[in-house]
C-alpha cells in the first residue's frame, strides 16, 4: 500500500476506514453495551445463562478458566510445599519428618504412605486441571470467542447455539472433575497411563469418572473448533481476504483445525479405557491380552497435537501484542500465517518422541527427525517477532512486557526441546525434572504468559475500564521473576538425575527444591497483584476509550468499549490491512495522539 499524508489518513480514519467509527450519536435508536444489565437480578442471570452472544459466552469461559487456574495453582503450591524438605525416617523411633502433608493425615506420625498418596493426588490434580480445564480452552474459548467475530467484522460466530452448548459441555465436564476430587481424587498422573490407571481404581470408580470428565470436555473443544472454522470461512467482512485477517485469527483458525481432527482420537481412547475396566475386555491391560504401549500411542497421537492447541493461541496473541506494542507492520506476515498451518500439520506426525524408550529403533529415529522439523516454523515466528520489534517505537506497557517475556521464556522452552528430540540425550533426561521444566517453559512460559498479556491488552475492550498500569507492571515483575526462579533450577536437577513425580528425594537436591518453592510463591504474589488490579479496575477504573492503544484491527477501530450487543452499528468494510501503521492514523483515537511516521528527510531518487 502506498503512503498517504496525515491529512488523507485523518480523513480515512474518521470517514471510510473500516466502514467508519464504532458508535454514532446520530442513530435513531439507542445501542446498549453487551454488559448492560436487565431490569432485575434474576432477569440478568437468566439472560447470561441463556445467551447466544459470543462476547458473554467468552466472558463466562474467562472467569471459569481463571477459577480453575486458581484451583490448579493451589494444587501446585501444595506439591511445592511438600518438597521443601526430603522425607526422613528416624531409625530408632520410626518417626517420619520432612512431610508437609503429614500434618493433614491422621495417624501416629510413623505412616508416610498416606502423605505420599495425597502428594500423588495433588500432582495429578494439578496436571489434569491445568491441561484439560485451563490451557486447552484458555485462549480459544475465552479470548477467541470474544474477539474472533469482532476481528473479522461478524455479528457473532456461525453457530451461536452450538457455542452456548459448548459452554455447558465444558461446565459439565468441569463439575464432574470437581466431583471426583471431592470423592478423594485420583493418583494416576494426568496421562492416565495403563495398566496402573485401569487396575487400581477400586473405590468409587474414580478414574472412570475422571476419564469421563475428560471425554466430555473433548466435545466442548470439538464444538468450539468447528464453530471457528466455519466462522472464518463464511463470515468475514466485505473487503477482508485471507491475507487481510489479523494473525490472531490465523492462530485461532489453525488451532480449530487441530481441535476438530485430533480430539476424537482421545475420545475414542478414553472410551476404550472405560470399556476395558467395565467389561474386562483386553485392550490395554496385558493380563487380559492388551497392550499398554498401544494406549501411549493413542494418547500421544492426540496429546501432542493438543500441545499446539495450547501454544498456537498463545502465539496468536503475541502477534497482536508485538504489533500494537511497537506500532509496526508484522515482519513477514505471510510467513507467520503459513507457519501456523505448518505447525498444525506437523503436529500430527511427531507423537512418537514421547515413546523413545518404548518403541523400536527405526521408529525412534524417524520421530526424532520429525521433532526437529517442527522447530522450523516455530523459529520462523520468533525471528519475525524480533524483526518486527527491531527499530520499532516500543511502548513498554504491560501487554508488551508480557510479549517480551513470552519471547524469552518460550525460546528457552523451545531450545531445551531440541535436547529431548536427540535420542541419546533423551534417554538420560527422560522422566526427570528436565522434562518438567521444559514443559512448563513451553506451556506456562508460552501459553499462560501470552494469555495474561492478552487479557491485559483486551481488558479495556471487554469491560470498558482501564486498569492501573503501575500495579500491572508490578504483577508482571513478580510473575516473570517467580516463573524463572521456580523452573530454571529444575533443568539443573533433571540433568543431575532427579526423577519427576517423586514425593521424596536425596539431600543433594534440597537446595534446588527450596529455590523452586520460593519461586512458586513469588508467582502467587504476582497473580494476586493482577487479581486485585483487575478488581480495582472493575470497581473504580477509568472509563476506557474505544481505541486506547491506537490499534488497526476491527475490534478497536469499529467497536465501542465495551462493544454493543451486535458488535457494530453497521457492517464494517475493510479498506486497509490490520498492521498498516505506516499508512493509517488509527480511528477512534484522540486527534494527534497516534501520528504517522515522519517522512524521510532524504529525497526519493527516481
Amino acid at each position: 500500500m502506498s503512503s498517504i499524508t496525515n491529512k488523507d489518513a485523518a480523513g480515512l480514519a474518521h470517514g471510510k476506514a473500516h466502514g467508519g467509527g464504532g458508535h454514532h450519536s446520530g442513530d435513531d435508536h439507542e445501542h446498549h453495551s453487551y454488559l448492560h444489565p436487565k431490569p432485575t437480578i434474576l432477569a440478568t442471570i437468566k439472560d447470561w445463562a441463556t445467551t447466544i452472544d459470543h462476547k458473554k459466552i467468552g466472558v463466562m469461559y474467562l472467569f471459569a478458566i481463571l477459577f480453575m487456574f486458581f484451583l490448579g495453582g493451589m494444587a501446585a503450591l501444595t506439591v511445592r510445599a511438600e518438597l521443601w524438605f526430603p522425607t526422613t525416617v528416624d531409625p530408632k523411633t520410626g518417626v517420619v519428618s520432612g512431610q508437609f502433608l503429614q500434618m493433614f493425615m491422621t495417624g501416629d506420625g510413623k505412616d508416610w504412605s498416606k502423605a505420599n498418596k495425597f502428594y500423588n493426588q495433588m500432582m495429578t490434580l494439578h496436571g489434569l486441571i491445568m491441561v484439560f480445564l485451563v490451557i486447552v480452552p484458555s485462549v480459544p474459548a475465552s479470548l477467541g470467542n470474544f474477539l474472533l467475530p469482532l476481528m473479522i467484522g461478524a455479528k457473532d460466530v456461525a453457530f451461536p447455539r452450538l457455542n452456548l452448548a459448548s459452554w455447558y459441555v465444558y461446565l459439565t465436564g468441569s463439575l464432574l472433575a470437581i466431583f471426583v476430587v471431592l470423592l478423594g481424587g485420583v493418583d494416576t498422573g494426568w496421562t492416565f497411563y495403563t495398566p496402573y490407571s485401569t487396575t487400581t481404581d477400586n473405590e468409587y470408580h474414580k478414574v472412570t469418572w475422571m476419564v469421563a470428565s475428560a471425554f466430555i470436555l473433548g466435545f466442548s473443544s470439538i464444538f468450539t473448533g468447528l464453530n471457528f472454522v466455519v466462522t472464518v470461512h463464511k463470515l468475514r467482512a466485505p473487503g477482508m481476504g485471507w491475507f487481510d485477517m489479523p494473525l490472531f485469527v490465523w492462530g485461532i483458525y489453525g488451532t480449530a483445525i487441530i481441535q476438530v481432527l485430533a480430539t476424537p482420537v482421545i475420545g475414542i481412547t478414553l472410551a476404550l479405557m472405560v470399556f476395558e475396566t467395565t467389561f474386562n475386555v483386553g485392550i490395554f491391560d496385558p493380563r487380559l491380552g492388551g497392550d499398554p504401549v498401544l494406549f501411549q500411542h493413542f494418547f500421544w497421537f492426540y496429546s501432542h497435537p493438543v500441545v499446539y492447541v495450547m501454544i498456537l493461541p498463545g502465539m496468536a496473541i503475541v502477534n497482536e501484542l508485538v504489533a500494537v506494542g511497537c506500532r509496526k507492520k508484522i515482519f513477514g506476515y505471510r510467513a507467520v500465517a503459513f507457519s501456523t498451518l505448518a505447525i498444525a500439520g506437523i503436529s500430527f506426525v511427531v507423537w512418537g518422541h514421547h515413546l523413545f524408550t518404548s518403541e523400536g529403533e527405526v521408529a525412534a529415529v524417524i520421530f526424532s527427525a520429525l521433532t526437529f522439523l517442527v522447530a522450523i516454523p516455530s523459529a520462523v515466528k520468533i525471528f519475525n517477532w524480533i524483526a518486527t520489534l527491531y527499530k520499532g517505537s516500543i511502548n513498554l506497557n504491560t501487554p508488551t512486557l508480557y510479549a517480551l517475556a513470552f519471547l524469552w521464556l518460550f525460546s528457552i522452552g523451545g531450545l531445551t526441546g531440541l535436547f529431548l528430540g536427540a535420542l541419546s540425550v533423551d534417554l538420560h533426561l527422560h522422566d526427570t525434572y528436565f522434562i518438567v521444566a521444559h514443559f512448563h517453559y513451553v506451556m506456562m512460559g508460552g501459553t499462560i504468559i501470552a494469555f495474561i498479556g492478552g487479557i491485559h491488552l483486551w481488558w479495556p475492550k471487554m469491560f470498558g475500564k482501564m486498569y492501573s498500569e503501575f500495579w500491572a507492571r508490578i504483577g508482571w515483575f513478580f510473575v516473570f521473576v517467580g516463573f524463572n526462579v521456580t523452573f530454571f533450577p529444575q533443568f539443573v536437577m533433571g540433568t543431575r538425575g532427579m526423577p519427576r513425580r517423586y514425593a521424596n528425594y536425596v539431600d543433594e537436591f534440597q537446595l534446588y527444591h527450596q529455590i523452586s518453592t520460593v519461586g512458586a510463591f513469588l508467582l502467587l504474589i504476582g497473580f494476586l497483584v493482577h487479581l486485585l488490579t483487575f478488581i480495582q479496575s472493575l470497581v473504580a477504573g477509568k472509563k476506557a476509550l474505544p481505541n486506547p492503544y491506537g490499534a488497526l484491527t476491527l475490534e478497536w477501530t469499529n467497536a465501542a468499549s465495551p462493544p454493543i450487543e451486535h458488535n457494530f452499528d453497521h457492517e464494517p468494510v475493510v479498506t486497509h490491512g490490520p498492521y498498516d501503521y505506516d499508512d493509517v492514523i488509527p480511528p477512534q483515537t484522540p486527534p494527534g495522539e497516534f501520528a504517522l511516521p515522519k517522512p524521510s528527510a532524504r529525497p526519493i531518487e527516481h
